[in-house]
C-alpha cells in the first residue's frame, strides 16, 4: 500500500507540474547531447587508438597514455601553473567581483548603471586573438606604449616583454582580471538587487551607515552565490584558459616556464605527436581531479554551515 500510495503522489506532483517538467526538456536535452553522451569518448584515454579500427576495435593500452604527462620534468610545473594560476585568479575575481557589484548597485542612475555594467563587460566577450594584440600592443618591444611611452621617458630602458619570464605572471592576472571582473560583478550585482529593500530601510532608520550595511547585509546575503560560484570555479582549477595561456604571451617558447599549463602543454605535444589517446587521458585527468575537489570543497563548505549552525 506505501508502494501505492508513493507511486500515485509521484504521479500527481508530476501531472500538476507538468509545464514546468515541459520547460525542462530542452535543458535535459542539451546536458545529455553536450555532456553526457560524449562521456563515451572516455575510453580513448585508455586505448590506441587507430581510426581503420574505431574506437571500440583499437588496441588496449590501459595506462600507458597517462605515461605522457607524468614521465616528463614538465608534469610538476604544468600542474603548478595550472593551480597557482587558477587559484589566484579565483580569490581576486572573487572580491573584486562583489567590490565592483557592490559599487554598481550604489548607483541611483539606472541610465549610468547600464552604461558601465556594459563597459565592464566588453571585454569578457573579447576573443583571446584580440586581447593578445591588444597586450602586444602595449608590450611590444619597438612600439609598444609602456616601452615608448612610460619608460623611455623616464630614462629607463624597453624590456623585453615577451623575453622575460619574471612579469608574466603579473601580466596574465592583469589581463585575467581585466576580462573577468565584469562577468562576475554582474552576477553579484543580480543577487545584490534581490536583496530585500527593507532590510536597508531598517538599518538605515537604525543609524547604521554604508559600510554597516554592507558587512550585515549584503555580504551574508550574497554568500550563497559566492560560494555557487567558487565551487563552480575550483571544479575547473585542473583546466587553465587556453586563449589566456596561449595566445597572450605568443606562443613564446621563452615564457613557457611562467606559462605554459596542462592544456598548453598538451596542445603543443599533439601539434608534434598527433596523438588523441594522450590528449584524452590529459583530459580526463583534469576532469577527474576537478571532480574531487569539487566535492572536496563541497564538504568543508558544508562542514563550516554545519559548524555555524551549532550556534
Amino acid at each position: 500500500m506505501t508502494g501505492n500510495s508513493s507511486s500515485s503522489t509521484f504521479w500527481k506532483m508530476m501531472r500538476k507540474h507538468r509545464v514546468l517538467l515541459l520547460m525542462t526538456v530542452p535543458g535535459i536535452l542539451y546536458f545529455l547531447i553536450n555532456n553526457y553522451l560524449p562521456m563515451f569518448g572516455v575510453i580513448i584515454a585508455f586505448k590506441d587508438l587507430n581510426y581503420a579500427k574505431g574506437i571500440l576495435g583499437s588496441d588496449w593500452v590501459g595506462f600507458k597514455n597517462f605515461e605522457f604527462l607524468f614521465q616528463t620534468d614538465r608534469a610538476y610545473l604544468i600542474t603548478r601553473n595550472t593551480v597557482l594560476y587558477n587559484a589566484l585568479f579565483i580569490f581576486i575575481n572573487v572580491i573584486l567581483g562583489v567590490g565592483v557589484a557592490i559599487l554598481l548597485n550604489e548607483l541611483k542612475k539606472k541610465l549610468m548603471s547600464r552604461f558601465y555594467q556594459s563597459i565592464i563587460l566588453l571585454p569578457y566577450l573579447l576573443s583571446a586573438v584580440i586581447v593578445s594584440y591588444l597586450v602586444f600592443s602595449f608590450l611590444s618591444v619597438e612600439y609598444g606604449f609602456v616601452n615608448k611611452l612610460i619608460l623611455e621617458p623616464l630614462g629607463l630602458d624597453g624590456i623585453t616583454w615577451y623575453s622575460e619570464p619574471k612579469y608574466w605572471p603579473y601580466i596574465l592576472t592583469i589581463v585575467n582580471v581585466w576580462k573577468s571582473v565584469g562577468y562576475f560583478s554582474i552576477i553579484y550585482l543580480a543577487a545584490i538587487v534581490g536583496i530585500d529593500a527593507e532590510y536597508y530601510e531598517a538599518a538605515t532608520l537604525d543609524g547604521a551607515s554604508k559600510w554597516q550595511q554592507v558587512r550585515s547585509i549584503t555580504f551574508p546575503l550574497i554568500i550563497p552565490v559566492v560560494m555557487i560560484m567558487t565551487l563552480l570555479q575550483v571544479g575547473k582549477i585542473f583546466n587553465a584558459d587556453f586563449g589566456l595561456f596561449y595566445q597572450v604571451p605568443m606562443n613564446s617558447g621563452a615564457l613557457m616556464s611562467a606559462t605554459d599549463v596542462i592544456d598548453t602543454y598538451v596542445y603543443r605535444a599533439l601539434m608534434q605527436m598527433g596523438d588523441v589517446g594522450m590528449a584524452s587521458a590529459a583530459g580526463l585527468y583534469q576532469s577527474v581531479l576537478g571532480f574531487l575537489l569539487i566535492f572536496g570543497v563541497n564538504y568543508i563548505v558544508r562542514k563550516i554551515n554545519s559548524d555555524h549552525a551549532l550556534f
